[in-house]
């Protein structure tokens, strides 16, 4: 796809789905990037400061939620000033290439940073952080030695003691997408209808929701993000702190394919209109310097090699990564809908 390089008028830093009037002068617009954003963490905001400081390059924010912002962009089309399109899962990069809104990007530091199998093959959209998805258990119900994959979770044993969120998270979703992948539709409906039988109750709320309700008792296992319990750790709430005294976690499938992981990720807009600038910032934010506030701050783990991981999440350990490529995700995300409809979870 051939790169717009037309001259656009600047945007000011934003929260929300707002625009400002135009600032005047095509010199002043080229050294902008701007940045329709779903992730909302104020440590991204030091790390585009940062950028700014080091090149001059003044980054201007649009956040929303992630199907918002594809929607805008699909709306304002060849006009649409956006540079830069991230998302916090690898189903909603998937959207927004299926959407056409994303143009390939060839960048020797990209795909020399980012492993094979946390980016889109053809440089579409690559991966920024990455997420393991992980089993919490209630340390005084659960012995480790019971626990070993997703796939266990749909035994008769853990009838009544499993939490997890609704089927149409996209976190839950992905988790599926991958699983069709690694182990084809028909298993993992089953599994699905498994699972739903071992439900210790409707499927409610959040990550954290999943972690309180396992350190209350209300299920003896759940299905959840590492970093929310690293952050229920690092709090100084002590109901917080209870929490996590009285929870584990427990890295799933180690001996086969491996604990499930997602993304954030970033993919150059089609028609941006300073991809110079828009490749230069998607390149340092995979930097070892930026991958480390990534790492300390938000608890992730860095897509580079060598990155120092936040102590809190160090201590989980080491842990073989499913190498299962994350485009699937959105990719079998239509027949991960069949299943969970089939399945019964809501």
């Amino acid at each position: 796809m051939k790169i717009n390089r037309r001259h656009l008028c600047g945007i000011t830093l934003l929260v929300g789905l707002g625009m400002t009037a135009c600032q005047g002068g095509s010199e002043e617009a080229e050294q902008v990037v701007n940045l329709y954003s779903a992730r909302h963490y104020d440590v991204d905001e030091q790390l585009y400061n940062e950028f700014t400081e080091e090149t001059g390059i003044q980054v201007n924010l649009l956040e929303g939620q992630p199907d918002e912002l594809i929607e805008r962009i699909v709306g304002e089309g060849e006009e649409s000033p956006a540079d830069v399109f991230i998302a916090v899962d690898a189903g909603r990069l998937w959207r927004a290439q299926e959407a056409g809104i994303l143009q390939p990007v060839e960048s020797e530091v990209l795909d020399s940073t980012v492993p094979e199998n946390l980016r889109e093959p053809s440089g579409l959209w690559y991966g920024l952080t990455t997420r393991a998805r992980m089993l919490v258990y209630n340390v005084d119900n659960v012995q480790p030695a019971e626990l070993s994959t997703y796939e266990n979770l749909a035994s008769p044993e853990w009838e009544g003691r499993v939490c997890i969120r609704s089927s149409s998270n996209v976190y839950n979703q992905s988790l599926l997408g991958s699983m069709v992948e690694s182990i084809g539709a028909e298993a993992t409906e089953a599994w699905a209808e498994g699972l739903v039988d071992n439900f210790a109750r409707d499927p409610e709320g959040g990550d954290t929701d999943q972690i309180k309700a396992v350190a209350a008792g209300q299920c003896d296992v759940a299905v959840v993000n590492h970093y929310y319990w690293a952050r229920l750790a690092k709090s100084d709430d002590a109901a917080d702190q209870e929490a996590v005294a009285k929870t584990a976690l427990f890295f799933p499938n180690q001996g086969d394919r491996g604990t499930h992981v997602n993304i954030s990720g970033m993919g150059l807009v089609a028609g941006a209109p300073n991809p110079e600038n828009a490749i230069a910032f998607m390149e340092f934010l995979v930097s070892p310097e930026a991958q480390e506030v990534f790492a300390e701050s938000n608890n992730e783990y860095p897509v580079a090699e060598g990155v120092a991981l936040d102590p809190v999440v160090s201590e989980l350990g080491d842990f073989k990564v499913d190498a299962t490529n994350v485009v699937t995700y959105g990719r079998n995300n239509p027949k991960v809908n069949e299943i969970v409809d089939r399945a019964g979870w809501e």
